[in-house]
This record gives C-alpha cells, sequence and structure tokens, in this order.
C-alpha cells in the first residue's frame, strides 16, 4: 500500500541527490591544492531521461530529439575547465563553497518535508492527539 502515492519515494531519491552531489563538492574543496585536480560535478541528465521515459512522451516531428531512458540515475564528470591555479588545479573555491550552501539548504528542506508526512502520518494514527 502506498500512503503518500510515492511521495515518500521521490523524497528519499531526491534526498540521495543530494548526498551524491555533497560528496562530490566537498571531495572538490578537499583536493583545492592538489596539483593537477580538476573539479568534478555531478550530472542528473540520466535522471532525467529516466523520467521522461515513464511520461511516455510522443514525438511529432521528426526533429523532436529522442527521449531515452538510462539505468544509472548520475554520473560524475569532470570539469574540463581551464587551470585556476598554476598548479593545474581548476577548483573555483568560491564555487564550490556556494553550491555547498545550495545543497545543504534543499537537503534540509528536503528532510523537513520528509518529516512533515511522517508527522501527517502520525496524527492520522493517532487521531490527532
Amino acid at each position: 500500500m502506498d500512503i503518500f502515492s510515492g511521495t515518500i519515494h521521490t523524497l528519499e531519491g531526491a534526498l540521495q541527490r543530494a548526498n551524491v552531489k555533497q560528496k562530490v563538492i566537498t571531495n572538490n574543496i578537499a583536493n583545492v591544492d592538489t596539483p593537477n585536480y580538476k573539479a568534478k560535478k555531478v550530472s542528473f541528465k540520466s535522471m532525467l531521461n529516466e523520467e521522461s521515459s515513464r511520461i511516455n512522451p510522443i514525438k511529432t516531428d521528426y526533429r523532436h530529439i529522442d527521449f531515452e531512458g538510462s539505468e544509472s540515475n548520475y554520473s560524475i564528470v569532470s570539469s574540463k575547465q581551464t587551470s585556476y591555479q598554476q598548479n593545474g588545479n581548476n577548483v573555483d573555491i568560491d564555487r564550490e563553497m556556494s553550491e555547498m550552501a545550495q545543497n545543504q539548504i534543499q537537503y534540509q528542506a528536503l528532510v523537513e518535508r520528509v518529516s512533515g508526512k511522517f508527522n501527517s502520518l502520525k496524527t492520522a494514527i493517532t487521531g490527532g492527539k
């Protein structure tokens, strides 16, 4: 029985994505002084492809892009930007810190939403007591 019609599952997936992104960001920050280290980022394009396979898209024109599903939820790709430092490292610490703050805010909002869902269930079970 799906109590929240998939909401908890969706929120769980979003929390997992935020967790992966946090790990990649912290890895970039940890390697800010590592020679020739290239910053990495998480690409969720494959997840978008997976979701598009669920909506059963219809191509109405031959010029439309095909919708293709994917087996993995994300991929971690190296940034090929020019080096910010003389040692070949391209980690932009300001950008990484900004992304970390944004990710933490999103994660906290997701946690609060999950907590709210469970509080609603608790209220329903206890009859509002």
